[in-house]
């Protein structure tokens, strides 16, 4: 038999959302599809390690007496938080949306970093 499974009501579902990261030289590209969302929906925060995007996608209800035979499609809150492999410089960052493409493109820190060890004692 199979074990009882509870599913998680809409309220504490949240999808991921699916993304391409890719670098050149001078910096980071990442890149996802966002259809059906409208920019106004979607919240970028990018620090100098990781780029964070939160959206909702929102669907008309359906009445009591529909049948649904596939549900593939993510309805509702979505996030996807992206730790970079390279340090980006937060303030120089553009973002695109076009035809449900969101492309964000961020320029790499350059130079040299001194970094702060700390002692337990």
């Amino acid at each position: 038999m199979f074990p009882d499974v509870h599913p998680l009501d809409d309220a504490q579902r949240e999808g991921q959302l699916a993304v391409d990261v890719m670098e050149t030289r001078d910096k980071i590209i990442i890149r996802t599809a966002v259809a059906g969302v409208t920019p106004e929906a979607l919240d970028v925060h990018v620090t100098s390690e990781i780029v964070t995007i939160r959206g909702e996608r929102k669907t008309e209800s359906t009445s009591h007496d529909t049948t649904m035979h596939y549900q593939e499609c993510f309805w509702g809150t979505f996030s996807r938080s992206i730790v970079l492999p390279h340090q980006v410089n937060p303030d120089e960052a553009d973002a695109v949306f076009k035809d449900g493409v969101l492309t964000l493109t961020i320029p790499k820190l350059r130079g040299e970093m001194n970094v702060q060890i700390r002692r337990d004692i």
